[in-house]
């Protein structure tokens, strides 16, 4: 096997089962290996530390599969690693009110650079590594014998495989293709989505469990905003729960139409809603000039920051969109806001509201911390996998 040797004092988070390992970190690369590449991570003195495999083009040179010596990077390693993954969703697997779910979680699951969701009978894969991409063959009939799926569609359109070499696809791998849009069911609510051109892989499964949790909080309100809106979700379960007005902000018309569809199919009667198709940063500054004001504010936006250096411009961006909800809010109102920049920490994110509520002159108090659904596990040795950060703030 060929061998990533790491500098001296380089090896501590590879011991520690950190899943990566940074250029910085490595002595040298042995010749004759090709990017993609099944390697050997060793320490200075020629110690075996884990197996992976490697890419120059990547920040992240080597992404880890297995910490043990005598197990090889196989379809039967690929084989456990998703037997595992499912058994660990057992119960979600199990319900009978919800049919999408996360499978695989990348990192988290043993399997960096793979994700793979559940939307009722059909599989979203993204392969977003060059080294997954090299065992896609497996995953695929892997998947097929485990789950029986009715197809398996790949969602290979993000920016993430250009940093990896790989050209950006969107392709039927296995079975047939799914219909579009495609019903699927959450906690009971209805909700048509896109798997061919949806955001992320059409829909936003890290929210599931939030979106329950708020139930309590849509209660009582008369209106309530859903800021990026995206397809509606939190919208739908505000008026499930009673609140006769939800103005829902996007700056795509087509998700907002999806919304509608949606609304329509878990409440029907006279409704109050609004439909605004524009920029939530302009859209918010004109209803305070209008003196505008809400029961419940959701800010749900999409990552602000990609890259360590645009995390102060992603703060600056959470903090006006903050000030200008805590604006809005009605004495008493609920604020549930959220980050999913995986390198603005949690800890920095409560800061960010914290500024934004001193600026706008109101004592916001937490009611809850909020994370990621459980089918998005946060991996104990890779805090990295602990993106999606939230609080419900009751705003005075």
């Amino acid at each position: 096997m060929k061998q990533i040797v790491l500098r001296p004092g380089k090896e501590k988070p590879v011991i520690n089962r950190h899943p990566w390992v940074f250029s910085g970190a490595i002595a040298r690369i042995d010749s004759g290996v090709a990017d993609g590449d099944i390697v050997d991570v060793v320490d200075a003195r020629g110690q075996f530390l884990a197996r992976g495999y490697v890419n120059r083009l990547s920040q992240i040179t080597a992404r880890l599969l297995t910490w043990d010596s005598r197990e090889p990077v196989d379809s039967a390693l690929i084989r456990r690693r998703l037997e595992q993954a499912i058994l660990g969703r057992k119960r979600l697997l199990g319900a009978t009110d919800c049919d999408a779910l996360r499978l695989v979680n990348a990192e988290s699951d043993g399997l960096p650079g793979l994700v793979i969701d559940r939307y009722g009978s059909y599989l979203v894969v993204q392969f977003l590594t060059l080294g997954i991409e090299r065992l896609r063959e497996a995953i695929v009939e892997a998947l097929n014998e485990l789950l029986q799926p009715r197809g398996i569609y790949h969602r290979g359109d993000v920016d993430v495989r250009k940093r990896e070499g790989l050209p950006l696809t969107k392709e039927l791998l296995s079975g047939e293709m799914p219909p579009d849009p495609l019903e699927i069911v959450e906690h009971g609510h209805r909700f048509g989505m896109s798997i061919l051109s949806g955001q992320k892989t059409g829909f936003y499964l890290d929210q599931r469990d939030n979106r329950r949790r708020a139930i309590p909080y849509f209660r009582d309100c008369r209106s309530v905003l859903n800021a990026f809106s995206y397809t509606g979700a939190f919208g739908v379960y505000a008026a499930v729960a009673g609140a006769p007005c939800v103005i829902s902000v996007d700056v795509s018309a087509e998700a907002l139409s999806q919304a509608q569809e949606n609304m329509a199919l878990n409440v029907s009667g006279s409704r109050e809603d609004e439909w605004i198709e524009g920029d939530v940063f302009q859209v918010l500054r004109q209803f305070r000039d209008r003196g505008r004001s809400f029961d419940c504010i959701v800010l749900d936006p999409p990552k602000f920051a990609i890259s360590q250096g645009q995390v102060q411009a992603a703060c600056r961006g959470y903090k006006d969109i903050n000030l200008l909800a805590m604006h809005l809010l009605k004495p008493g109102g609920v604020l549930l806001t959220f980050s999913c920049s995986g390198l603005v920490s949690p800890d920095l994110f409560q800061k960010v509201v914290f500024g934004a509520a001193v600026d706008a002159k109101r004592d916001a108090q937490i009611l809850e911390k909020l994370s990621q659904s459980s089918d998005h596990p946060i991996l104990l040795s890779f805090p990295e996998s602990e993106y999606l950060k939230g609080f419900i703030c009751r705003v005075w």
